[in-house]
């Protein structure tokens, strides 16, 4: 493979720290931040919700999280980015009373604040019931102690729950994380100049297609390399306190290995 010359490595690496991959890198980077935000914050709300004895409450949670894990990211995206053609225009108001604020759509909602929206609120489902399952994991006992001592459910859920609730979300919150990365590449139908964007709009011109590929490809798996890492790290911190050793880090790992493959054979 790496001797073919139809892969053109000269290609790669002559394209690989273009400004237009890595303008389209950054942008990619800041997509997966803003939307992980977005959905973190709101899977934690809507969890905290779905536990509520309230059916009211946990209904408009449940719908939420129906709607939004039911529908295709895709035409999430494609109907943010046109949500301007039903709404040109947006007003807050008294009902039968004056305007107090508007707001154009059409210039509001840009391929970039389309993109953000949509990851954003489809990653809070899936983040809703991944903190709801962290959230459950906690024993019930250390609630209706703090509920003993006056603390409100909120305060419980803040203070008692979460921080012991972390050890369960942490794992595949890192997982979502790294999806959110490769799956932002989506966004790329509404023309965001994302990384795959950059990509493609350098081998349209160029038309060398499998090269521009190949840059691509290589910097999703240096960006996803990294937070594998960053996850790793941060799963062991939420660790402390569980066992009275802590796991080896990767480093120590590889030292240990080392060692081992240096022994001589008894």
């Amino acid at each position: 493979m790496t001797t073919n010359k139809r892969f053109e490595w000269s290609v790669v690496r002559q394209y690989f720290t273009s400004s237009q991959v890595l303008h389209g890198l950054v942008l990619t980077l800041e997509l997966t931040a803003t939307s992980m935000v977005i959905g973190i914050v709101l899977g934690t709300v809507f969890a905290v919700m779905r536990l509520s004895p309230n059916p009211l409450v946990a209904g408009a949670s449940w719908i939420y999280i129906w709607f939004f894990r039911g529908t295709p990211l895709l035409v999430q995206i494609l109907f943010w980015f046109n949500i301007a053609a039903l709404y040109p225009r947006f007003a807050i108001g008294i009902p039968l009373g004056p305007q107090i604020a508007h707001v154009n759509l059409t210039s509001l909602i840009t391929p970039f604040m389309a993109g953000m929206l949509a990851l954003g609120l489809n990653e809070g489902a899936y983040m809703a019931e991944i903190v709801r399952a962290g959230l459950i994991s906690v024993d019930e006992g250390q609630g209706e102690a703090a509920q003993a001592l006056g603390m409100t459910r909120l305060l419980t859920v803040r203070r008692i729950v979460l921080p012991q609730a972390m050890r369960v979300i942490i794992p595949p919150t890192g997982n979502e994380t790294i999806s959110m990365l490769k799956t932002s590449s989506l966004v790329s139908v509404i023309a965001v100049p994302e990384l795959l964007y950059a990509s493609e709009i350098i081998y349209a011109r160029t038309y060398q297609i499998p090269q521009l590929l190949i840059v691509a490809s290589i910097w999703y798996l240096i960006l996803t390399s990294i937070l594998s890492v960053g996850q790793y790290y941060l799963e062991r911190h939420f660790a402390r306190g569980t066992s009275r050793q802590m796991p080896p880090t990767l480093l120590e790992r590889w030292r240990a290995n080392l060692v081992t493959f240096h022994q001589p054979r008894s």
